[in-house]
């Protein structure tokens, strides 16, 4: 067997034996890995506001904006709100449905909203004040 051979072989086994991965905002501070190789994921902190509403279940009907990209312990979910609350997320369907979607990530100790799975693009606080807090979300 010839290097160049070898080496397409090593490349397609590699390719083949990694774990597949779903999307994720590259850079957010809100996943951590443990010494033992798994991740602990923060979710943005409830608001005052938020926390007196009752939450959209996904279920329910009741969304009617973008829905949020909210990385969780259990991977990437689409969620009704940021907060990602016991049934107001569903597995992703990134990549498999076209939707309206805005990115939830944490930088420092601010969580921003994106337009993109990406830090650099159009992000916000989600706790600045209007209009400054205003998500831009697009079909993706």
């Amino acid at each position: 067997m010839t290097s160049r051979a070898r080496l397409l072989t090593i490349a397609a086994l590699a390719f083949i034996s990694a774990p597949s991965m779903g999307q994720f905002v590259k850079g957010n501070e809100a996943v951590k890995a443990s010494a033992n190789g798994a991740k602990k994921v923060e979710t943005p902190p409830l608001t005052d506001t938020a926390g007196r509403a009752r939450p959209c279940a996904v279920e329910a009907g009741c969304h009617p904006g973008p829905w949020y990209m909210v990385e969780t312990n259990t991977g990437l979910a689409e969620c009704t709100e940021p907060f990602a609350r016991t049934g107001t997320c569903r597995p992703s369907t990134y990549g498999a449905h076209k939707l309206s979607r805005v990115w939830v990530a944490k930088r420092g100790a601010t969580w921003v909203w994106c337009q993109f799975p990406d830090l650099g693009s159009k992000c916000a606080d989600m706790n600045a004040r209007p209009p400054f807090n205003l998500p831009t979300s697009a079909a993706q």
